[in-house]
This record gives structure tokens, C-alpha cells and sequence, in this order.
């Protein structure tokens, strides 16, 4: 008989983040697998549903058969803690933790503690719970009180990809890239500011990542740009790009993020043999080994724009760190390796 796996996921699985990646990919391994995956759609409002939005996932879960297996991604389900308690006894309910809730930046402090009680509250009532890094296993332990036996570790995979050639096939200055959404806790105001201390070296700079989740600060990226004297060389590029083609042309990978789960775009970089410059935030020391990049404090652009320097003054540096990339590359998790884990896990409830 299939096994089957309802999986709850907020908003639309074709959204271009790591963790909607990361649902895409793991629902095809395991139908890959044998799997009968049906995924339950809940309101993109969510980690702040609206009554109506509560109302629907409740309905949701009302309408599966008891004993259903049923994964929720952490989106939603943090937010659900009183959903997870009416339903902790009649369904096997799994959580998948990209990161916590409580650990975007700029949250108000009220904000912050009452979305950790929530989180807190609805991991309680988990069967199980899967994260994607020891860093978030670490939090969850610590913080939410979250029992080792009952969390998995599965980290995002990579596919093979081909190294960079970079700028030298056009003959270009060198070329960096930065992906991520253009919302705070991707640092992209950090990641200007440090651009700002070498504008005196030669170098362009792209980044790829959708304006439209937090369009405030998309506005005020725009405007730092600009007041910079940035704009000839700073390119905002949006979600819909090739992405495969702004890797191929890249000589250095830079993300200044101020908290990352585990941070897909460290390894697709490593898979390119790029070499990173990058933050110590979160998970991401777990990706990018120290042979294959540079890692700052989160928030110190003059530590960033030292890493830059440093790699931009001296081409023997991105070498050395382009061939560590490319040796942390053969280290990388690979996706059904990820979904065997997960497969395995879920067969054990």
C-alpha cells in the first residue's frame, strides 16, 4: 500500500525562496520514492493569518481522516499552536522548521515573544520535527524545548551544476553576485554599505531577489543605490532571471544576511566553486567552510567591505577559495539523500 503524506504549505510551492525550494524538491523525492504526496494549500497571509485564514486550515485538517500523517511547513504551523493542540490527538502532525519565526530581525519586541509562546506552543503538540540544519536543531533544543528524539535533521540538497567561468569570458571588471529576496534580514543594506568603502576598486555587482515581499525596504535598498553614486554598477535584478547564467558569470558570491536556516544560495555558490563572502549569522557556517570563504559579523559593512577588498585587491585569494569552494562542493548533501532521510523518518511514526 503507498504511503501517504498530506504536507500543509502557506501560499503558492512555485514561490521562489529556499524554503519553497526546499518543499518543491522534497515532495518530488518522495513521491520519487513511492510517496503519495497530496499538498494542502493554506493562505499565503500566514505567519499572520487572518480569521478567515485560521478558519480554512482548520477546515483543512477538520477533513482528514484521523491518523493522517501530516506535515506542515513551519510558515504556517508556527502560528497554528491552538489548530495543533484540538488536533494532536487524532492526527500525526510534523513539522518542518525552515528557521523560527521569532528570529526575522526588525520584529517588535511584542511581535517577537508572541510569535516564540506560539512556536513554543504548537512544537509541543508535534509528533516530530524536522529542521534543516543543526543550527535550528540547536535552537529548537534550547529555546523551545524541543526534544533531540524527536527531530530530524535533513539539510537542503544541490544538484551538480558546472564551475563559473566568470567575468574574465566577456573581459569585464570582476563580477559579484548576491541572491536573495530583497527583504531585511538579507542584509542587502549591509552588503551596499560595504560596497560603498571599495567603490575606489573595479568590480559590478548584481543581485537577484523579489521586491515585492517587502517593498519598503526594496524602496530604500533602491535609494541607498542612488545616493551611493552606485547606480552604473549595483544591478537590482528582480526573481525572474536566469539564475544559471548570472552564476556562470560571477567571480564572488556575497550575502550579508542577518539570519539564515540554513542558506541554499552558500551551496549553490559552492557547487559553482565560487568563492563566498558571507556572514557568520545562523546556519551559514555549517555550509561555507573556511577554505572556501570569508565570514563576518552580521551588521559590520566595514568587515564586509575588508573581505571584499581583500578578495577583489588579490586574484590569488579567489583562486585559493575558488578550489576550496569546489572541494566543499563534493562534501554537499544532494537531494535524494535528503528525501531518504525524510522517507525513513516519516516510515518511522
Amino acid at each position: 500500500m503507498a504511503r501517504e503524506l498530506r504536507f500543509a504549505i502557506p501560499g503558492d510551492l512555485a514561490t521562489l525562496t529556499g524554503g519553497y525550494v526546499y518543499d518543491r524538491r522534497l515532495s518530488e523525492e518522495l513521491r520519487r520514492l513511492g510517496w503519495r504526496v497530496d499538498i494542502l494549500s493554506l493562505a499565503a497571509s500566514f505567519p499572520a493569518p487572518r480569521e478567515a485564514d485560521l478558519a480554512q486550515a482548520a477546515a483543512s485538517l477538520a477533513g482528514l481522516a484521523d491518523g493522517s500523517l501530516v506535515l506542515l511547513d513551519g510558515l504556517a504551523f508556527g502560528a497554528l499552536p491552538a489548530l495543533a493542540e484540538a488536533e494532536v490527538l487524532r492526527l500525526r502532525l510534523v513539522a518542518l522548521v525552515h528557521h523560527p519565526l521569532a528570529l526575522e530581525p526588525e520584529l517588535p519586541p511584542a511581535r517577537r515573544a508572541a510569535l516564540r509562546e506560539s512556536e513554543r506552543r504548537a512544537l509541543a503538540a508535534a509528533r516530530a520535527v524536522i529542521v534543516t540544519s543543526e543550527t535550528t536543531a540547536a535552537s529548537l533544543i534550547r529555546d523551545y524545548g524541543v526534544a533531540r528524539d524527536r527531530l530530524l535533521v535533513a539539510r537542503p540538497g544541490t544538484d551538480a551544476a558546472p564551475p563559473a567561468r566568470g567575468s574574465a569570458q566577456v573581459g569585464t571588471a570582476p563580477h559579484l553576485l548576491s541572491i536573495g529576496s530583497l527583504v531585511p534580514r538579507k542584509g542587502h543594506d549591509v552588503l551596499i554599505a560595504a560596497l560603498t568603502e571599495v567603490a575606489d576598486l573595479s568590480w559590478t555587482c548584481a543581485i537577484a531577489g523579489s521586491p515585492a515581499r517587502a517593498p519598503e525596504t526594496a524602496a530604500a535598498l533602491t535609494a541607498a543605490i542612488a545616493k551611493a553614486g552606485l547606480g552604473k554598477r549595483v544591478a537590482l535584478l528582480g526573481e525572474s532571471v536566469d539564475v544559471a547564467r548570472l552564476y556562470d558569470r560571477a567571480d564572488l558570491f556575497v550575502l550579508a544576511s542577518r539570519h539564515e536556516g540554513f542558506g541554499m544560495v552558500f551551496a549553490e555558490a559552492l557547487q559553482r566553486g565560487l568563492p563566498i563572502v558571507g556572514t557568520t549569522a545562523g546556519a551559514i557556517p555549517e555550509v561555507v567552510p573556511p577554505e572556501a570563504g570569508i565570514l563576518v559579523p552580521p551588521d559590520d559593512a566595514r568587515a564586509l567591505a575588508e573581505a571584499l577588498r581583500r578578495l577583489l585587491s588579490d586574484p590569488s585569494s579567489r583562486l585559493r577559495l575558488a578550489e576550496g569552494a569546489r572541494r566543499a562542493a563534493e562534501r554537499l548533501t544532494r537531494w535524494p539523500e535528503t528525501g531518504g532521510r525524510v522517507a525513513a523518518f516519516l516510515d518511522a511514526l
